[in-house]
């Protein structure tokens, strides 16, 4: 058989895609980055008609180049907090202004193969607005984001995906030393605000694009 591995995360996403769906989750799948951008440009946003986008820190969404893309289409009102050489005021308030948005785009932290999105996150921003307030959210998901549970998800996330983002983004925090969750009281800490995304509400209000890569920490 070609592309064992491919072959393999495809059946597992065809799967956890019928169970997002059963959450009332809108997925897509895609076969890379790329598509996953086709995916977006071709259909969400259409169906969407979105005229205002923005966007939570996410490797996996800067991957996909869909910011670059949207970003010089004029017709798009465009929310960017991290422009750079704006003011630590000026992207907080863009961070507020986001929530208003048409259309949001983040990742996640982990999904479990029961159909939840599991998220901590430092400020709050991201987590808020996959929560409340844009129209639609749209959330780009790399193979290796999936787990079995929520246990997992959450030793994924403190042992792994906020180790590794501390250390991506410089901060001096104990894990950045250790490689694994020290509870920390550090004033740099990125590990605040928790979510569990159990079910969309209002139905396809978020869509998932589950990406057949690994994608993002």
């Amino acid at each position: 058989m070609q592309n064992p591995v491919e072959n393999y995360w495809n059946i597992r996403l065809n799967e956890l895609k019928k169970t997002l769906e059963g959450n009332n989750f809108e997925v897509f799948l895609a076969k890379s980055s790329s598509d996953a951008k086709d995916i977006v440009l071709n259909t969400i946003i259409p169906q969407t008609a979105a005229k205002s986008f923005a966007w939570g820190g996410s490797m996996t969404y800067g991957t996909t180049g869909i910011a670059d893309t949207l970003c010089k289409n004029s017709s798009f009102t465009v929310i960017n907090p991290y422009e750079p050489n704006i003011s630590p005021e000026e992207s907080q308030e863009r961070r507020r202004r986001a929530l208003l948005s048409d259309l949001f785009f983040t990742g996640t932290n982990a999904v479990t193969e029961e159909g939840q999105l599991v998220n901590l996150d430092m400020r709050g921003n991201r987590v808020g607005a996959l929560v409340f307030g844009p129209k639609h959210v749209v959330v780009l998901v790399g193979r290796n984001k999936v787990v079995p549970d929520l246990d997992d998800a959450m030793e994924r996330v403190r042992n792994y995906a906020s180790p590794a983002n501390a250390m991506r983004l410089d901060k001096k925090t104990p894990c950045v030393t250790t490689g694994v969750c020290q509870n920390c009281k550090s004033s740099d800490r990125i590990c605040n605000v928790w979510t569990i995304t159990e079910k969309s509400f209002p139905k396809h209000r978020i869509k998932i694009v589950l990406i057949n890569e690994d994608l993002g920490l």
